[in-house]
Protein backbone atom coordinates (compact mmCIF):
# COMPACT_ATOMS: atom_id res chain seq x y z
CA UNK A 1 0.00 0.00 0.00
CA UNK A 2 1.13 3.52 -0.72
CA UNK A 3 2.67 5.07 2.36
CA UNK A 4 1.55 8.66 2.89
CA UNK A 5 2.94 11.19 3.28
CA UNK A 6 6.46 9.73 2.87
CA UNK A 7 6.01 8.72 -0.80
CA UNK A 8 3.76 11.61 -1.69
CA UNK A 9 5.04 14.96 -2.93
CA UNK A 10 4.51 18.19 -1.05
CA UNK A 11 2.10 19.67 -3.53
CA UNK A 12 -1.33 21.23 -2.93
CA UNK A 13 -4.36 19.24 -3.94
CA UNK A 14 -6.55 20.73 -6.66
CA UNK A 15 -10.00 21.07 -5.19
CA UNK A 16 -13.21 21.60 -7.16
CA UNK A 17 -15.19 24.80 -6.79
CA UNK A 18 -17.97 24.54 -4.26
CA UNK A 19 -21.44 25.94 -4.22
CA UNK A 20 -23.84 25.47 -1.28
CA UNK A 21 -21.37 23.06 0.32
CA UNK A 22 -21.22 20.54 -2.55
CA UNK A 23 -18.74 19.99 -5.35
CA UNK A 24 -19.81 21.71 -8.56
CA UNK A 25 -19.84 20.20 -12.05
CA UNK A 26 -20.33 16.49 -12.53
CA UNK A 27 -17.25 14.82 -14.02
CA UNK A 28 -17.43 12.97 -17.30
CA UNK A 29 -16.92 9.50 -15.89
CA UNK A 30 -16.30 8.08 -19.37
CA UNK A 31 -13.01 9.97 -19.32
CA UNK A 32 -11.78 7.74 -16.50
CA UNK A 33 -12.68 4.65 -18.51
CA UNK A 34 -10.99 6.15 -21.55
CA UNK A 35 -7.89 6.88 -19.50
CA UNK A 36 -7.81 3.31 -18.23
CA UNK A 37 -8.41 1.75 -21.64
CA UNK A 38 -5.90 4.05 -23.30
CA UNK A 39 -3.15 2.70 -21.08
CA UNK A 40 -4.00 -0.89 -22.00
CA UNK A 41 -2.50 -0.20 -25.44
CA UNK A 42 -5.20 -2.36 -27.01
CA UNK A 43 -4.20 -3.99 -30.30
CA UNK A 44 -6.45 -6.08 -32.54
CA UNK A 45 -4.55 -9.24 -33.40
CA UNK A 46 -6.97 -10.83 -35.85
CA UNK A 47 -10.63 -10.76 -36.79
CA UNK A 48 -12.81 -12.75 -39.13
CA UNK A 49 -16.32 -13.39 -40.36
CA UNK A 50 -17.42 -17.04 -40.32
CA UNK A 51 -20.58 -18.71 -41.60
CA UNK A 52 -21.39 -22.11 -40.13
CA UNK A 53 -24.23 -24.62 -40.31
CA UNK A 54 -25.17 -26.91 -37.44
CA UNK A 55 -23.73 -29.03 -36.05
CA UNK A 56 -20.54 -27.03 -35.47
CA UNK A 57 -18.18 -26.15 -32.67
CA UNK A 58 -15.03 -24.11 -32.20
CA UNK A 59 -12.46 -24.21 -29.42
CA UNK A 60 -10.88 -20.76 -29.13
CA UNK A 61 -7.93 -19.48 -27.12
CA UNK A 62 -4.96 -21.78 -27.03
CA UNK A 63 -4.34 -21.63 -30.78
CA UNK A 64 -4.12 -17.83 -30.81
CA UNK A 65 -0.76 -16.98 -29.28
CA UNK A 66 -0.75 -13.64 -27.48
CA UNK A 67 -4.53 -13.19 -27.42
CA UNK A 68 -5.69 -11.75 -24.10
CA UNK A 69 -9.36 -11.01 -24.91
CA UNK A 70 -11.92 -12.08 -27.50
CA UNK A 71 -15.05 -10.43 -28.86
CA UNK A 72 -17.92 -11.99 -30.82
CA UNK A 73 -20.82 -10.48 -32.75
CA UNK A 74 -23.69 -12.70 -33.88
CA UNK A 75 -25.07 -11.67 -37.26
CA UNK A 76 -27.52 -14.50 -37.87
CA UNK A 77 -28.78 -17.49 -35.91
CA UNK A 78 -27.61 -18.46 -32.43
CA UNK A 79 -24.46 -19.67 -30.70
CA UNK A 80 -23.60 -21.00 -27.28
CA UNK A 81 -20.54 -19.53 -25.60
CA UNK A 82 -18.99 -21.83 -22.99
CA UNK A 83 -16.23 -20.23 -20.87
CA UNK A 84 -13.92 -22.49 -18.90
CA UNK A 85 -14.96 -21.19 -15.46
CA UNK A 86 -18.54 -19.90 -15.87
CA UNK A 87 -21.95 -20.98 -17.08
CA UNK A 88 -22.66 -21.09 -20.80
CA UNK A 89 -24.48 -18.19 -22.47
CA UNK A 90 -26.77 -18.35 -25.50
CA UNK A 91 -26.05 -15.57 -27.99
CA UNK A 92 -28.72 -14.45 -30.46
CA UNK A 93 -28.60 -12.34 -33.61
CA UNK A 94 -27.33 -8.84 -32.85
CA UNK A 95 -25.73 -9.82 -29.53
CA UNK A 96 -22.14 -8.98 -28.59
CA UNK A 97 -20.04 -11.02 -26.17
CA UNK A 98 -16.65 -10.05 -24.75
CA UNK A 99 -14.33 -12.59 -23.13
CA UNK A 100 -12.14 -10.00 -21.37
CA UNK A 101 -9.75 -12.36 -19.60
CA UNK A 102 -8.90 -14.56 -22.57
CA UNK A 103 -8.27 -18.24 -22.01
CA UNK A 104 -9.70 -21.30 -23.71
CA UNK A 105 -13.44 -21.28 -24.37
CA UNK A 106 -15.86 -22.98 -26.73
CA UNK A 107 -18.34 -21.62 -29.27
CA UNK A 108 -20.86 -24.07 -30.69
CA UNK A 109 -24.32 -24.18 -32.17
CA UNK A 110 -27.11 -23.98 -29.61
CA UNK A 111 -27.84 -27.69 -29.95
CA UNK A 112 -24.37 -28.53 -28.66
CA UNK A 113 -22.42 -29.49 -31.77
CA UNK A 114 -19.06 -31.22 -31.41
CA UNK A 115 -15.92 -29.10 -31.27
CA UNK A 116 -14.04 -28.87 -34.58
CA UNK A 117 -10.95 -26.67 -34.90
CA UNK A 118 -11.68 -26.12 -38.59
CA UNK A 119 -8.31 -26.31 -40.20
CA UNK A 120 -5.55 -25.53 -37.76
CA UNK A 121 -3.87 -22.78 -35.71
CA UNK A 122 -5.42 -19.36 -35.88
CA UNK A 123 -8.87 -20.44 -37.07
CA UNK A 124 -11.36 -18.95 -37.27
CA UNK A 125 -9.64 -15.55 -37.16
CA UNK A 126 -6.68 -15.86 -39.52
CA UNK A 127 -8.30 -13.58 -42.14
CA UNK A 128 -11.54 -11.88 -43.12
CA UNK A 129 -13.00 -14.76 -45.04
CA UNK A 130 -15.94 -17.10 -45.36
CA UNK A 131 -15.47 -20.62 -44.04
CA UNK A 132 -17.28 -23.54 -45.63
CA UNK A 133 -20.33 -24.46 -43.52
CA UNK A 134 -19.67 -27.50 -41.34
CA UNK A 135 -23.07 -29.18 -41.34
CA UNK A 136 -26.39 -28.75 -43.09
CA UNK A 137 -28.53 -27.45 -40.24
CA UNK A 138 -29.36 -23.98 -39.01
CA UNK A 139 -26.95 -21.30 -40.15
CA UNK A 140 -25.04 -19.05 -37.78
CA UNK A 141 -23.01 -16.06 -38.93
CA UNK A 142 -20.56 -14.42 -36.56
CA UNK A 143 -17.71 -11.95 -36.58
CA UNK A 144 -14.96 -12.43 -34.02
CA UNK A 145 -11.88 -10.54 -32.95
CA UNK A 146 -8.90 -11.26 -30.70
CA UNK A 147 -6.98 -8.60 -28.78
CA UNK A 148 -3.64 -8.13 -27.09
CA UNK A 149 -2.84 -5.56 -24.39
CA UNK A 150 0.48 -3.76 -24.64
CA UNK A 151 0.41 -2.85 -20.94
CA UNK A 152 2.38 -5.12 -18.62
CA UNK A 153 -0.50 -5.27 -16.15
CA UNK A 154 -4.12 -4.21 -15.97
CA UNK A 155 -5.08 -1.18 -13.97
CA UNK A 156 -7.22 -1.80 -10.85
CA UNK A 157 -10.58 -1.04 -12.46
CA UNK A 158 -10.08 -3.86 -15.00
CA UNK A 159 -8.58 -6.48 -12.70
CA UNK A 160 -11.67 -8.48 -11.80
CA UNK A 161 -13.91 -8.52 -14.84
CA UNK A 162 -16.31 -11.48 -15.28
CA UNK A 163 -15.48 -14.38 -17.57
CA UNK A 164 -17.97 -13.11 -20.18
CA UNK A 165 -19.67 -9.75 -20.67
CA UNK A 166 -22.82 -10.28 -22.74
CA UNK A 167 -24.64 -7.32 -24.25
CA UNK A 168 -27.97 -8.37 -25.70
CA UNK A 169 -29.40 -6.73 -28.82
CA UNK A 170 -32.58 -6.12 -26.78
CA UNK A 171 -30.77 -4.45 -23.87
CA UNK A 172 -32.19 -0.91 -23.61
CA UNK A 173 -28.92 0.29 -22.07
CA UNK A 174 -27.11 -0.54 -25.31
CA UNK A 175 -29.32 1.49 -27.64
CA UNK A 176 -28.68 3.08 -30.03
CA UNK A 177 -25.02 2.25 -30.51
CA UNK A 178 -25.27 -1.53 -30.55
CA UNK A 179 -27.50 -2.21 -33.56
CA UNK A 180 -25.89 0.55 -35.61
CA UNK A 181 -22.30 -0.57 -34.95
CA UNK A 182 -23.10 -4.26 -35.30
CA UNK A 183 -24.87 -3.76 -38.60
CA UNK A 184 -22.03 -1.65 -39.96
CA UNK A 185 -19.50 -4.29 -38.93
CA UNK A 186 -21.54 -7.08 -40.51
CA UNK A 187 -22.02 -5.06 -43.69
CA UNK A 188 -18.28 -4.43 -44.01
CA UNK A 189 -17.54 -8.11 -43.41
CA UNK A 190 -19.86 -9.14 -46.26
CA UNK A 191 -19.05 -6.57 -48.91
CA UNK A 192 -15.26 -6.43 -48.45
CA UNK A 193 -15.01 -2.99 -50.04
CA UNK A 194 -11.70 -1.14 -50.46
CA UNK A 195 -10.40 -0.22 -47.02
CA UNK A 196 -12.83 -2.63 -45.42
CA UNK A 197 -10.17 -4.38 -43.38
CA UNK A 198 -9.23 -1.09 -41.71
CA UNK A 199 -12.88 -0.23 -41.07
CA UNK A 200 -13.54 -3.65 -39.54
CA UNK A 201 -10.50 -3.44 -37.29
CA UNK A 202 -11.60 -0.03 -36.00
CA UNK A 203 -15.19 -1.17 -35.50
CA UNK A 204 -14.06 -4.18 -33.48
CA UNK A 205 -12.04 -1.79 -31.29
CA UNK A 206 -15.08 0.48 -30.92
CA UNK A 207 -17.26 -2.45 -29.89
CA UNK A 208 -14.70 -3.45 -27.25
CA UNK A 209 -14.96 0.00 -25.65
CA UNK A 210 -18.75 0.17 -26.02
CA UNK A 211 -19.20 -3.19 -24.31
CA UNK A 212 -17.13 -2.13 -21.29
CA UNK A 213 -18.89 1.24 -21.12
CA UNK A 214 -22.34 -0.38 -21.21
CA UNK A 215 -21.26 -2.97 -18.65
CA UNK A 216 -19.92 -0.27 -16.31
CA UNK A 217 -23.33 1.40 -16.11
CA UNK A 218 -25.43 -1.76 -15.80
CA UNK A 219 -26.58 -4.08 -13.04
CA UNK A 220 -24.07 -6.73 -14.13
CA UNK A 221 -21.20 -4.55 -12.89
CA UNK A 222 -22.47 -4.40 -9.30
CA UNK A 223 -19.87 -6.89 -8.07
CA UNK A 224 -17.02 -5.67 -10.26
CA UNK A 225 -14.70 -2.68 -10.01
CA UNK A 226 -16.11 -0.85 -13.03
CA UNK A 227 -19.33 -0.20 -11.10
CA UNK A 228 -17.36 2.49 -9.24
CA UNK A 229 -17.62 4.68 -12.34
CA UNK A 230 -21.40 4.77 -12.02
CA UNK A 231 -21.35 5.79 -8.36
CA UNK A 232 -21.77 9.60 -8.21
CA UNK A 233 -19.28 10.24 -5.42
CA UNK A 234 -16.70 7.50 -6.01
CA UNK A 235 -16.87 8.14 -9.75
CA UNK A 236 -16.20 11.82 -9.04
CA UNK A 237 -13.25 10.94 -6.82
CA UNK A 238 -11.77 8.76 -9.56
CA UNK A 239 -12.18 11.63 -11.99
CA UNK A 240 -10.29 13.97 -9.67
CA UNK A 241 -7.44 11.48 -9.29
CA UNK A 242 -7.23 10.92 -13.05
CA UNK A 243 -7.38 14.65 -13.75
CA UNK A 244 -4.47 15.34 -11.38
CA UNK A 245 -2.65 12.12 -10.43
CA UNK A 246 0.46 14.02 -9.27
CA UNK A 247 -1.44 16.06 -6.67
CA UNK A 248 -0.98 15.41 -2.96
CA UNK A 249 -4.17 13.46 -2.51
CA UNK A 250 -5.12 12.14 0.89
CA UNK A 251 -8.17 10.19 1.97
CA UNK A 252 -9.37 13.31 3.77
CA UNK A 253 -8.98 15.64 0.77
CA UNK A 254 -10.77 13.26 -1.61
CA UNK A 255 -13.56 12.63 0.88
CA UNK A 256 -14.01 16.38 1.35
CA UNK A 257 -14.01 16.96 -2.40
CA UNK A 258 -16.97 14.62 -2.85
CA UNK A 259 -18.80 15.75 0.32
CA UNK A 260 -18.36 12.54 2.32
CA UNK A 261 -16.90 11.73 5.71
CA UNK A 262 -13.44 10.18 5.66
CA UNK A 263 -14.58 6.82 7.04
CA UNK A 264 -17.63 6.50 4.79
CA UNK A 265 -15.59 7.47 1.72
CA UNK A 266 -12.75 5.04 2.49
CA UNK A 267 -15.22 2.18 3.06
CA UNK A 268 -17.24 2.81 -0.10
CA UNK A 269 -14.18 3.42 -2.30
CA UNK A 270 -12.53 0.20 -1.11
CA UNK A 271 -15.72 -1.81 -1.53
CA UNK A 272 -16.45 -0.58 -5.06
CA UNK A 273 -12.94 -0.24 -6.48
CA UNK A 274 -11.41 -3.22 -4.71
CA UNK A 275 -8.47 -1.23 -3.31
CA UNK A 276 -8.17 1.49 -0.63
CA UNK A 277 -7.92 5.04 -2.04
CA UNK A 278 -4.18 5.55 -1.48
CA UNK A 279 -3.35 2.14 -2.92
CA UNK A 280 -5.41 2.91 -6.03
CA UNK A 281 -3.62 6.26 -6.43
CA UNK A 282 -0.26 4.57 -6.03
CA UNK A 283 -1.03 1.88 -8.57
CA UNK A 284 -2.40 4.37 -11.08
CA UNK A 285 0.71 6.53 -10.72
CA UNK A 286 2.90 3.49 -11.33
CA UNK A 287 0.90 2.57 -14.45
CA UNK A 288 1.49 6.06 -15.80
CA UNK A 289 5.15 5.94 -14.79
CA UNK A 290 5.62 2.61 -16.55
CA UNK A 291 4.13 4.06 -19.72
CA UNK A 292 6.47 7.05 -19.58
CA UNK A 293 9.52 4.90 -18.89
CA UNK A 294 8.78 2.61 -21.83
CA UNK A 295 7.63 5.24 -24.31
CA UNK A 296 9.67 8.39 -23.65
CA UNK A 297 13.23 9.58 -23.15
CA UNK A 298 12.44 11.30 -19.87
CA UNK A 299 14.91 10.64 -17.09
CA UNK A 300 13.80 8.64 -14.07
CA UNK A 301 13.74 11.86 -12.07
CA UNK A 302 11.53 13.57 -14.65
CA UNK A 303 9.14 10.60 -14.67
CA UNK A 304 9.03 10.71 -10.89
CA UNK A 305 8.02 14.38 -10.99
CA UNK A 306 5.37 13.74 -13.67
CA UNK A 307 3.61 11.23 -11.43
CA UNK A 308 3.88 13.25 -8.25
CA UNK A 309 7.11 12.36 -6.47
CA UNK A 310 9.39 15.17 -5.35
CA UNK A 311 12.03 12.61 -4.32
CA UNK A 312 13.51 10.26 -6.93
CA UNK A 313 14.49 7.89 -4.13
CA UNK A 314 10.87 7.69 -2.88
CA UNK A 315 9.69 7.09 -6.45
CA UNK A 316 12.25 4.29 -6.92
CA UNK A 317 11.05 2.58 -3.74
CA UNK A 318 7.40 2.88 -4.69
CA UNK A 319 7.94 1.74 -8.28
CA UNK A 320 9.89 -1.34 -7.19
CA UNK A 321 7.21 -2.18 -4.64
CA UNK A 322 4.42 -2.07 -7.23
CA UNK A 323 6.21 -3.24 -10.38
CA UNK A 324 8.78 -5.63 -8.96
CA UNK A 325 11.84 -3.90 -10.44
CA UNK A 326 13.61 -0.56 -10.19
CA UNK A 327 12.56 2.02 -12.82
CA UNK A 328 15.82 1.81 -14.82
CA UNK A 329 15.70 -1.99 -14.84
CA UNK A 330 12.05 -2.01 -15.84
CA UNK A 331 12.77 0.42 -18.70
CA UNK A 332 15.46 -1.87 -20.13
CA UNK A 333 13.09 -4.84 -20.01
CA UNK A 334 10.15 -3.05 -21.65
CA UNK A 335 11.28 -0.99 -24.66
CA UNK A 336 8.42 0.49 -26.63
CA UNK A 337 7.65 3.26 -29.09
CA UNK A 338 6.98 6.86 -28.04
CA UNK A 339 3.91 7.68 -25.98
CA UNK A 340 1.23 9.13 -28.22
Amino acid sequence: MLQAPKDLPNRPSPMPSRENGTARAEPDRADVLGDVLGRLNLATLVYSRVELEAPWGLRIGEELAGAEAHLYVIGEGEARLEPARAESIVLSAGDVALVPNGGVHVLRDNEGGAVDLLGGPGCPFEAVRKLRPVGNGRRTTLVGGAFRFGATERTPLLEHLPEVIHISASDPAAAPWLPATVQLLLSESIEQRPGGSVVMSRLVDVLFVHVLRTFAGGRMAASHSLCALADPQIGRALQLVHDAPAAKWTVESLASAVAMSRSAFAERFTRLVGHPPLEYIGRWRMAKAAELLAGSELSVGEVAERVGYASEAAFNRAFKRYMGAAPATWRRRHPRGPVG
